[in-house]
């Protein structure tokens, strides 16, 4: 059902941004229609026991050109674990009035978690339901809040033969949920979509007032510990080497590390500083009266990005090095995760349009931000191209009932609307 539109009197005297957002304010039904297509298709990576996205992907491709948004291209990554050996990556072009200047990128993935435990769920997870301005079912916020909202930004301008400033690319990337090693990764490695003076707008992740544009995130290394002692009665002591008192000095001397060598500050974020705190720990002896001869257990690790992740293992290495003489042990260790990201400058054009943009919508500061967890905004920063990541959103993610407000679509679509129209 295309969105209402106004009588045309009333449309010429209208600015091409007025009209957008008259477009969108009558858009309920098309959202709840586009959110009901895609989450009856489950689009679950084979790790989650799933088929990947091409029918969700297939199916959106057939809604937009419905639409009017025609200009699609697909940027298939190969993956023999699913049934039809492909991992989806589309982009849909709206042509703007110039193409020499940078685009305007919307970035959302299409790849959804599992609904988990069923029983916790109100609504079948896989069909909408669409109650009190709200929309219910797995996958409504995360991501498609961000992908509907930037489909119905794109088609306020396409329905009403609106010619944006800028090319307006939307990108929905598959495998964002677990690694994004056929999304994102696949094409930053085997195609050349991005130019460095392109806005890239990523609206997954955000907070509920809208106000936090997220420019950069935290170095992050998680890191596997073992400890091998000699095991002994616990009465003897002295005849073993207590792998377990070992560990428990090293996570204390690492843990120092926070206010002993990383100890700067940065107001972006929050925490403002590093934090390396041990986490998971592994069983060791199944009883109490024996010294433990083996111990695993973890470390994560969030760096204020001026720190290298080389460095933090430096001084890891140096103490462990220091607790094997101390108490007469073997230490070895292995990153599980590394990630590094560099930053948007919070003086780059797509913060500013986009602060803009928020402020015009929503009536609230736009202010730039860093976190302490990752985002596919990273892979973008890190190959030199501005990137942010931002949405309106009520952050039930991942949770039994996800919801997504009608209104946080209907204004983030503005948003984007906005930035899209900026000369």
């Amino acid at each position: 059902m295309r969105a209402p539109t106004r009588c045309k009197k009333e449309q010429k005297d209208m600015t091409n941004k007025e009209r957008a957002f008259a477009y969108l304010d009558g858009a309920t039904s098309g959202i709840v229609e586009l959110e009901s297509l895609l989450t009856a298709i489950p689009a679950l990576a084979p790790e989650s026991g799933g088929q990947g996205e091409l029918e969700k992907a297939e199916a959106l491709e057939a809604w937009l050109a419905r639409r009017g948004i025609t200009k699609i291209e697909r940027f298939d990554a190969k993956d023999p674990r699913v049934a039809s050996g492909l991992r989806p990556n589309i982009v849909a072009t709206i042509p703007g009035a110039r193409d020499d200047i940078g685009r305007v990128w919307i970035m959302t993935h299409t790849d959804v978690v599992p609904e988990g435990d069923r029983a916790m769920w109100k609504t079948d997870p896989y069909k909408v339901e669409y109650r009190d301005g709200r929309v219910y079912g797995r996958g409504v916020e995360d991501n498609q809040q961000g992908l509907v909202a930037s489909v119905f930004a794109a088609l306020s301008l396409v329905e009403q033969g609106i010619v944006p400033p800028r090319t307006v690319k939307l990108l929905f990337v598959a495998d964002e949920e677990v690694g994004s090693e056929f999304g994102i990764k696949h094409l930053l490695a085997t195609t050349k979509l991005f130019r460095k003076d392109d806005l890239i707008l990523v609206p997954d992740g955000g907070s509920a007032d809208g106000s936090e544009i997220e420019v950069a995130e935290k170095n992050i290394a998680w890191i596997k510990v073992v400890t091998k002692g000699k095991q002994t009665h616990a009465s003897m002591p002295d005849q073993g080497a207590n792998a377990f008192l070992a560990a428990s000095d090293l996570a204390l001397r690492i843990h120092a590390l926070e206010r002993e060598v990383f100890t700067a500050r940065d107001p972006l974020f929050h925490p403002d500083r590093s934090t390396i705190h041990p986490t998971k720990k592994e069983p060791n002896v199944p009883n109490i009266n024996t010294i433990p001869g083996d111990d695993v257990f973890y470390f994560d690790c969030r760096i204020l990005p001026q720190y290298p992740i080389d460095m933090l293992l430096a001084e890891f290495d140096k103490r462990a090095r220091a607790v094997e003489r101390d108490y007469g042990v073997q230490i070895s260790y292995e990153l599980v995760q590394r990630t590094e990201s560099k930053a948007t400058s919070p003086e780059a054009p797509i913060v500013k349009l986009l602060a803009k943009a928020v402020k015009e919508v929503y009536g609230v500061e736009g202010k730039a931000i860093g976190i302490g967890g990752g985002s596919v905004a990273a892979y973008l920063r890190n190959e030199g191209l501005d990137a942010v990541v931002w949405s309106k959103m009520m952050e039930t993610a991942h949770q039994p009932n996800e919801s997504a407000e009608i209104a946080n679509i209907i204004g983030d679509a503005k948003v984007f609307a906005s930035v899209m129209l900026e000369e």
